[in-house]
């Protein structure tokens, strides 16, 4: 069984965070937490409760596995089905033609 590093954990929560233009405090107002509890985690000087951490998933667009582990989401179909339930319906056109583009460009 693998072990829990919160410290990795955190790291990869603040990557998250940070890579969808949140700051500490706009986080923690999502979450309903304070910002010292969002900064904790962050740090890994605090666990979380699985709410929390299915809150975050939510929120930051990643699986609970890459939170929990590090886990990749390459290659996975399933993680690319939960971001386009994601997409508002009025967008997912422009989203189809951009995946489609994108496979034509790889090929």
């Amino acid at each position: 069984m693998k072990e829990l590093n919160y410290i990795e954990i955190g790291a990869r929560i603040r990557k998250s965070r940070e890579s969808q233009l949140l700051t500490q405090e706009k986080l923690a107002e999502m979450m309903d937490v304070s910002v010292k509890f969002v900064s904790d985690i962050e740090l890994g000087a605090k666990g979380m409760s699985l709410k929390t951490l299915n809150k975050l998933s939510q929120i930051l667009l990643v699986s609970t596995d890459h939170i929990l582990y590090g886990s990749s989401s390459e290659n996975d179909p399933a993680e690319l089905v939960r971001l386009l339930q994601k997409c508002p319906p009025e967008k997912s056109q422009y989203l189809e033609d951009i995946i489609k583009l994108f496979i034509r460009s790889s090929q």
